[in-house]
């Protein structure tokens, strides 16, 4: 991919006349049939390219498309050399290319998987020259980034005990005493009932519960249950890690004599095991305990452009490292699953990546929807046009080193390197599954702009342009939007890898500073209700 070297102006001031392409637009690979414009290019603005000029038609927004030459009706649209869509009427030189000329034939899209034929291996650096981080080295092994004493709600009718229990800590002075401790958090929950007992679909909650607590950045916990549930807490510890090391403590509070007692035995037992989690020390441990979710949010036009390939280069440093990054939401890899494929360690890996590609076709289907339903509106707003252009951008969060596993949501990862975890595109519920998985950083790429968090694992968000980091400064904690000022992606990325390792260590993101991420924990849920 092309970086861009020349200063644009700033995006919201308009050139017109005779411009320098490469002043005011993009072209990120010399089979692309479109560029991204800087900055809005207004009617009979004449672009100068060395294989000609091209007349804007009409006036086309920062972060949108302008074709580079004439696209009949029927033909594929090119964007980072791949396919992004089809034109839906024809297209001339200069015009705006976006949603009014632009479609999805989904399913007739025909990709080469190539199973593994992209796949290099990594060469690691050695064990003594790693990079360190100061991190909390739990008695399994795993490494946590933080130190947070939890209260697991089993069900959404204790889930206002177990936030009254939470809050009675925040800003409490007695955590004074415990200066080891990030704070107590609580995860409530709107399931836990009206599902089917035994079912999968329970197992799955119980999976993403049980992973949110027995997790690195979670030092000791305690569960709140109403008591008649379907998701009864035997259960959940009997089917889960929750057993593992030793039988948690669980209140019932019908047992426990309603509400209030249960607040107040809930605050106790908090109090009894407090001390407990404060023993945690940091020290210093490889970066190779590294485990970094990939996400991105509010996407915008330049978010396959400066951020995400940025990200994307620090998530290869941390897989040199012997780290391990995992890429979420499934949903927004489809359409560009091939790079993925290719770059598999093996067969069975990327089988494993097309197998969840057409149960995502089945399940949207079975509500009369497509996978292109997404992108959102606000996507659509900062440029991008379809899941397929969405997909290839996204991608780029994952860096060029091998695939090496696909789980299943909120699975425990236990493979090093790049793993895909499956997970939905809606922000909160993906995250959830990459922390329940074992992830103790997130870092949160995002375009349109965004105030996630997620406790326990901090978040660290990534602008992908110059105005949005201006305009949401006080919630962003890097700008990529320097890339389209000239500074280089392996720039970018070494910062971000730097801030990593920097907030693994403890230094608070800016949604931490403001005590954000205790909403966003949420459960993927897709049985029915009954």
């Amino acid at each position: 991919m092309a970086t861009p070297t020349s200063r644009p102006p700033l995006l919201g001031s308009a050139r017109r006349g005779r411009v320098a392409f490469d002043e005011v637009a993009v072209r990120l690979h010399p089979a692309d049939d479109v560029a991204i414009a800087k900055s809005p290019l207004l009617p009979r603005t004449v672009l100068a390219l060395d294989s000609g000029e091209i007349t804007i038609a009409r006036m086309i927004p920062p972060g949108h498309k302008v074709a580079l030459r004439a696209i009949p009706k029927g033909d594929a649209i090119h964007r980072y050399g791949q396919i992004i869509g089809f034109a839906s009427a024809d297209i001339a030189a200069g015009q705006h290319v976006h949603t009014h000329n632009v479609e999805v034939h989904q399913g007739e899209l025909e990709l080469d998987y190539a199973f593994c034929a992209d796949y290099r291996p990594v060469e690691l650096v050695p064990e003594a020259e790693r990079r360190t981080f100061l991190g909390y080295r739990r008695a399994d092994g795993r490494v946590g980034t933080r130190n947070y004493v939890a209260v697991l709600a089993s069900v959404n009718c204790s889930s206002t005990a177990t936030r009254r229990i939470a809050e009675y800590f925040r800003d409490n002075p007695i955590m004074e005493q415990y200066p080891n401790v990030d704070g107590v958090i609580g995860f409530p929950t709107k399931g836990g009932c009206g599902a089917h007992y035994g079912s999968d679909y329970l197992g799955l909650l119980q999976r993403t519960m049980a992973g949110i607590v027995d997790h690195p950045n979670v030092g000791a916990y305690i569960i709140l249950s109403l008591g008649c549930e379907t998701n009864q807490p035997e259960d959940l510890i009997a089917n889960t890690t929750l057993g593992e090391h030793g039988t948690p403590l669980v209140l019932t509070i019908q047992q426990d004599g309603g509400f209030r007692k249960s607040v107040e035995a809930g605050i106790e037992a908090v109090m009894r095991i407090l001390p407990e989690a404060n023993k945690a020390r940091r020290e210093p441990v490889p970066a190779s305990e590294l485990v970094v979710a990939l996400q991105c949010g509010g996407s915008d036009g330049w978010s396959g452009v400066t951020a995400n390939p940025a990200l994307g280069r620090a998530a290869d440093e941390i897989v040199r490292q012997g780290g391990t990054v995992v890429l979420g939401e499934t949903s927004e890899v489809y359409g560009g699953e091939h790079l993925l494929t290719r770059r598999a360690k093996s067969p069975e890996v990327a089988r494993k990546l097309v197998d969840k590609i057409r149960w995502w076709e089945e399940y949207t289907s079975m509500f009369g929807t497509e996978i292109d339903n997404n992108p959102s509106p606000g996507n659509k707003l900062g440029g991008l046009t379809t899941i397929y252009e969405k997909s290839l951008g996204a991608i780029a969060k994952a860096g060029s080193t091998p695939l090496n596993d696909v789980v299943s949501y909120a699975e425990r990862i236990t493979e090093r390197g790049f793993v895909h975890m499956d997970t939905p595109g809606y922000d909160p519920v993906s995250v959830t599954g990459q922390v329940a998985g074992g992830c103790t950083v997130v870092c949160f790429t995002t375009g349109r702009g965004s105030a996630f968090g997620f406790k326990p694992a901090p978040s660290i968000k990534i602008a992908t342009n110059s105005e949005l980091y201006a305009r949401q400064e006080p919630d962003m904690d890097i700008n990529a939007g320097r890339v389209l000022d000239g500074v280089p992606l392996d720039e970018v990325g070494a910062e971000i890898f730097e801030k990593i390792l920097a907030v693994a260590s403890g230094e608070q993101t800016k949604s931490e500073r403001e005590n954000i991420g205790e909403e966003e924990f949420n459960p993927w849920i897709i049985g029915a209700t009954l």
